[in-house]
């Protein structure tokens, strides 16, 4: 990558940690696990991954981050989220347990397992055009789908019977499966690169 390595956190109270930081490792990234608010400053971007998003939420209250992670995507920081992270990206929740909160950001409506339980999860081929060829094999794990959007969101994948379930908007990047458990490295590239474009 074009001049210093990026800092990119991965927040790490809960979740797919290892996975993603496997994967940014792999692509050039320095990776920062964040527990703490002090370690949200000076990052580059923040993916938010995979979990149960109503324990990230708690947790991530609990531990004083919540807070600066809503203010550092108000003040534009790249952030990328997978399943229980689309959740806590979305400005509104469908299906929340009573008193769940997101960080937001994304102008859009999104329904926590919207296919059903664990034994409902799936897999699948995407066609992503802004990845292009070949489509995206994805995974999804108790996942979420996006039920609405505004104006702003830009739906960059949805499934044959027309659930959207990747979109981004300005800075911030969503996907309701994980592409950091398939091998699939494309969705973190791109991340990477509005991280760059962001420096």
């Amino acid at each position: 990558m074009a001049g210093s390595a990026p800092l990119v956190g991965i927040l790490a109270v809960q979740g797919d940690v290892r996975e993603h930081a496997a994967v940014l490792t792999e692509l050039g990234a320095r990776v920062s696990l964040v527990r703490r608010p002090s370690e949200v400053e000076h990052l580059d971007g923040l993916v938010i991954p995979g979990g149960e998003s109503s324990v990230i939420d708690k947790l991530s209250r609990a531990f004083g981050i919540a807070e600066p992670i809503r203010a550092a995507i108000a003040g534009g920081l790249p952030v990328y989220g997978t399943c229980a992270g689309l959740i806590l990206l979305a400005d509104r929740i469908a299906d929340g347990i009573q008193g769940q909160q997101s960080f937001g950001g994304i102008d859009a409506t999104v329904r926590r397992n919207a296919f059903g339980t664990q034994s409902d999860s799936f897999e699948t081929d995407l066609e992503v055009p802004v990845l292009g060829e070949p489509p995206v094999h994805a995974a999804f794990i108790r996942a979420p789908v996006v039920e609405d959007a505004g104006e702003a969101v830009e739906t960059l994948a949805a499934l044959d019977g027309g659930g959207v379930v990747a979109v981004r908007q300005r800075h911030l990047l969503g996907t309701s499966f994980h592409p950091e458990v398939t091998g699939e490295t494309r969705f973190h590239r791109l991340f990477l690169e509005m991280v760059q474009s962001a420096r």
